[in-house]
C-alpha cells in the first residue's frame, strides 16, 4: 500500500520468484491505475493511510506474512500487522516519512526500513539515527537504490526494431508523471516541445509520456503514451542521451549507465537533481523548452562530456532495488517460519 509503481515492481518480482505466493494491494479507487492493477486489490475511497479500519480489518482477516507500507501508514495499522504476526516493512521516500520511521515508537513496530533512494541521494544515516537503532536494536535499514524492472528474457533488439531505431542512435525523453504535480502538465508539454525541436534539428528521438491534444508530430520523433517498465529500461539502455524528470526515472537512467539531463517537475526534485549534478552523473536544465533544448544540443555536440557522464553513472554501480527487496522478504518469511 502506498507508492504504487514501486510496490508493483516489487510485487511482480515476488510473483515471479514465488509463483504460489498470494499478493494483495490496498489502493484508492480514485487513483488512475486502480482499475488496471494486475493483483487482487481492496479499493478504498482514498489513500489507505486514511482508512485504518479497513486496513486493520483486511490484515486481521487475511493474516499476511509480510505487510509493506510504502511511504504510507498509521501507527494503528502497523500495530495490527505486528499483532497478527506479520513482518512489517516501511518504505520511506521523503525526509518526513524517514523521520516518521525513526520515531522510537515506530522503531519497535518495523522489522525492515527501506529507504527508496541511493545513499548519495537520500543521505547516510545520521548519528542520531544510528543511536536510535543501537538503542532499539531494530529495524534493519536498507537502501533500495533504484527500482528498475527488467524482463531478463526480453531481447533489446526486438524493442528497438519495434520503434525502428538503432542502439545509441536516439535521444529518449521521459517527462514522467508530471500531470500529478502543480504545473506539471505544462512542464510535460515543454518536454514534448523540446523533443520535437530536437527532431527538427536532426536528432532521432523517442518520447514516452502524455502528449497534449493538437501537438504537432515529427517524422523523427516516435511517441508512446506509456510502455512497460521492462521495455522502458531497454529503451534507456539503447539511448544516446536520456532527458528525464528528477524523480525515479532519472535514477533508472543513471543505473543504466546513461548520460542524463534532469528537469524538475515537482518541489522535491531540485535537491535530488543537485546531488546528481554534484556527483557528476547528470546535467540539469530548467523546466522550459529552451533550457532543455540548449542543454541537449550542447551535450550531443560534445562526445567527451557524454562519455564522461556515462562513465561516472556506470561507476556508481547502483543496486537493483527489486533484488534487495526480494532478498529481504525471503529473510523475513524464513525468520517468521522459524
Amino acid at each position: 500500500m502506498g507508492e504504487y509503481a514501486r510496490s508493483l515492481a516489487i510485487a511482480n518480482g515476488a510473483a515471479a520468484r514465488w509463483p504460489n505466493s498470494s499478493i494483495r494491494f490496498m489502493l484508492s479507487r480514485e487513483a488512475p491505475y486502480a482499475a488496471r492493477a494486475p493483483f487482487p486489490a481492496t479499493l478504498l475511497a482514498s489513500s489507505p493511510t486514511h482508512h485504518s479500519g479497513a486496513v486493520i480489518e483486511l490484515i486481521e482477516e487475511w493474516r499476511p506474512d509480510v505487510v509493506i507500507f510504502d511511504n504510507a501508514g498509521r501507527t494503528a495499522q502497523l500495530r495490527a500487522a505486528r499483532r497478527c504476526g506479520a513482518a512489517v516493512v516501511y518504505i520511506s521516500a521523503r525526509r518526513r516519512q524517514r523521520r516518521k520511521a525513526f520515531r522510537l515508537r515506530w522503531l519497535g513496530l518495523i522489522d525492515e526500513h527501506w529507504i527508496a533512494y541511493p545513499e548519495f541521494i537520500a543521505g547516510s544515516l545520521s548519528a542520531f539515527e544510528r543511536f536510535k537503532l543501537r538503542i532499539r536494536r531494530r529495524p534493519r535499514v536498507r537502501y533500495l537504490d533504484v527500482i528498475l524492472a527488467c524482463d531478463r528474457d526480453s531481447k533489446p533488439d526486438l524493442i528497438l526494431n519495434r520503434v525502428g531505431l538503432a542502439a545509441q542512435g536516439y535521444v529518449l525523453i521521459v517527462p514522467g508523471g508530471g500531470t500529478g504535480h502543480p504545473g506539471g502538465q505544462a512542464t510535460v508539454a515543454r518536454f514534448y516541445a523540446a523533443a520535437r525541436d530536437l527532431a527538427a534539428a536532426g536528432f532521432d528521438g523517442v518520447f514516452v509520456g502524455p502528449i497534449q491534444p493538437g501537438a504537432e508530430p515529427h517524422r523523427r520523433l516516435r511517441t508512446f503514451a506509456g510502455v512497460p517498465q521492462s521495455e522502458l529500461a531497454q529503451l534507456m539502455r539503447g539511448a544516446r542521451l536520456v532527458i528525464a524528470n528528477g524523480g525515479s526515472t532519472l535514477l533508472q537512467a543513471i543505473a543504466c549507465g546513461k548520460p542524463c539531463i534532469a528537469v524538475p517537475i515537482a518541489a522535491d526534485q531540485p535537491e535530488r537533481i543537485l546531488r546528481c549534478v554534484n556527483a557528476g552523473v547528470a546535467v540539469s536544465a530548467a523546466p522550459d523548452t529552451d533550457s532543455i533544448l540548449r542543454a541537449a544540443t550542447t551535450l550531443l555536440a560534445d562526445r567527451g562530456s557524454l562519455d564522461a557522464l556515462a562513465g561516472r553513472a556506470s561507476a556508481l554501480a547502483l543496486t537493483d532495488g527489486i533484488e534487495v527487496a526480494l532478498r529481504a522478504i525471503d529473510g523475513l518469511i524464513a525468520a517468521n517460519c522459524g
